[in-house]
């Protein structure tokens, strides 16, 4: 019988699941998905290859829970960051800001891993959905933001987002990327494209 660190073998299984799926996305992440097989990921969370299947079918289902866990996580921290924000060009702030704390985490490694892996297409097509069911909040508040031509508007500020995550990826300070790209997005969605008061602006 193994042994249970836990209250309740429900807790047990758990803790090893999210183990297992830690394990998963730190081999991911390092290593690409070629390298996440069920004997590498039990290696690495200190689990028998015969552990790992009482939990995953296959490496297909490892990382298709992967996908899931890495844009649930986020999302719901963009979700609450969206929430707390008053009006459309704040939404866009919060999610600016929010997604760049989250890229200083390293939250963003694991998608971008697997949008560069080599996955059928069917996961390529699922992984697709999941960044487009991501970005809607962003791209609905650059609508109400009542600019010009606002899908052409959010692509381009996504682009400038792209851009700060490797800036923060290449060790330029948080603070510092996450001021200038406001500073940018505030300009990009002013009514005329132009400077914005400190008093229209918003928090910083």
């Amino acid at each position: 019988m193994p042994k249970i660190n836990a209250s309740t073998v429900a807790e047990h299984r758990a803790r090893q699941r999210e183990a297992l799926v830690g394990a998963a996305i730190d081999i991911l992440v390092n290593e690409g998905a070629a390298a996440v097989t069920p004997a590498a990921v039990g290696a690495r969370a200190g689990l028998a290859r015969s552990s790992v299947y009482q939990y995953f079918d296959s490496t297909a289902d490892l990382l298709v829970v992967i996908m899931q866990e890495a844009y649930r996580r986020s999302n719901e921290a963009l979700a609450a960051a969206m929430a707390a924000a008053d009006g459309p060009v704040e939404r866009v702030e919060a999610f600016f800001t929010e997604s760049l704390r989250l890229g200083a985490e390293g939250a963003h490694r694991p998608a971008a891993a697997l949008m560069t892996a080599d996955l059928h297409p069917a996961c390529k097509e699922w992984l697709t959905a999941l960044h487009l069911e991501q970005v809607a909040p962003f791209r609905a508040a650059v609508r109400d933001a009542g600019v010009p031509a606002p899908e052409l508007t959010a692509d381009l500020i996504a682009g400038m987002l792209h851009t700060a995550l490797t800036a923060v990826d290449h060790g330029t300070p948080l603070d510092t990327v996450t001021e200038r790209t406001l500073e940018l997005v505030r300009r990009c969605l002013s009514p005329a494209g132009g400077t914005v008061h400190a008093d229209d602006a918003g928090p910083a």
